[in-house]
């Protein structure tokens, strides 16, 4: 149990060490990935699984019925994220449709894992940041597609239905499931719950070595609007974040509650922007999500580590 925490522990800390190198090393050796190239949604499904079975139904009931907080990080990330991201792919791609179209899938998603994870080490509202990322989840096939219809489609043809129903497999079912199971068998499920953060972290690892193996020609091929992409995409992260915690500052919202807000915000699940990109578009357009999987996992550690360090909530 102890090497299991420790473990996740060097996991969490250095999160975004590890993606950068996993990354690497798989656009350098991409074949040896080839057994796993196809796990991509059997490893996205299995985070939103773990999510739905780690979610505490306690403090889940109790931000549902003081919903308020929720429904505003919910909108700030479906308002100034999205606005940012159609703003960043016209701005920077608009001569590039499949890099464009991919923004904005990386853009218009749930919220990323991660989001949970650096809401916690900046000593934000975990709760909050859970339940936020569970109803994203439950809105996100239909919103998702829409968004990317409406934006890209002007762009390049981009179907609804097959989109919604990916949606469906990877993400909702495998959400209800999670909270069914937690429901039905809750004494089984808490000896689950401990190694739930590391687990879904080892699935993220799986996702990213497929994702990028996938995806290691077009990069090899594109490599000259490579920094292009990331200072997009680093818009893209960086102005959601910002606006999304000073807004609910604004609002005089308790401070670990703006912590979980910019995270929302500002971290998208990436990794299943790439996936839906590469069966939907094409490999191409997986690239931009690739680069903001990198941008917002550096970028968010940096955040939630400065909180943790210089800015630390003192409880009264």
């Amino acid at each position: 149990m102890k090497l299991i925490q420790s473990a996740s522990l060097i996991i969490s800390k250095f999160l975004p060490i590890w993606i950068v190198l996993l990354s690497l090393i798989a656009y350098l050796i991409p074949d040896a990935f080839i057994s796993i190239r196809d796990l991509t949604g059997a490893g996205l499904g299995m985070i939103f699984l773990l999510m739905g079975m780690s979610l505490s139904m306690e403090k889940l009931f109790t931000i549902i019925k003081n919903p308020k907080h929720a429904l505003l990080g919910v909108l700030l990330k479906w308002t100034i994220m999205v606005s940012v991201t159609v703003a960043v792919a016209y701005l920077f791609f608009r001569d590039n449709a499949e890099i464009a179209t991919g923004v904005i899938l990386a853009g218009t998603v749930p919220s990323g894992t991660s989001a949970n994870i650096y809401t916690f080490i900046a000593g934000g509202e975990v709760a909050l940041s859970i339940t936020m990322a569970t109803m994203d989840t439950f809105i996100s096939p239909i919103l998702t597609p829409t968004l990317v219809q409406l934006f890209a489609g002007k762009l390049i043809p981009i179907a609804f239905w097959p989109l919604f129903l990916n949606i469906i497999y990877i993400v909702f079912i495998p959400l209800v499931t999670g909270l069914l199971l937690q429901w039905k068998w809750a004494k089984r499920i808490e000896f689950v719950k401990p190694y739930t953060a590391v687990l879904s972290q080892l699935a993220l690892f799986v996702v990213v070595l497929s994702v990028i193996s996938n995806a290691q020609s077009s990069l090899q091929e594109n490599l000259s609007i490579l920094p292009l992409v990331f200072l997009a995409v680093f818009f893209q992260v960086t102005i959601p974040m910002l606006a999304g915690y000073f807004i609910s500052k604004a609002l005089k919202i308790p401070e670990e509650n703006n912590r979980a807000i910019l995270f929302h915000t500002g971290i998208c699940n990436t990794a299943l922007a790439a996936t839906l990109a590469m069966e939907h578009v094409s490999s191409l357009a997986a690239v931009p999500a690739v680069a903001n999987m990198v941008i917002n996992l550096t970028v968010g550690a940096i955040v939630a580590n400065l909180f943790a360090s210089k800015y630390k909530i003192t409880k009264t």
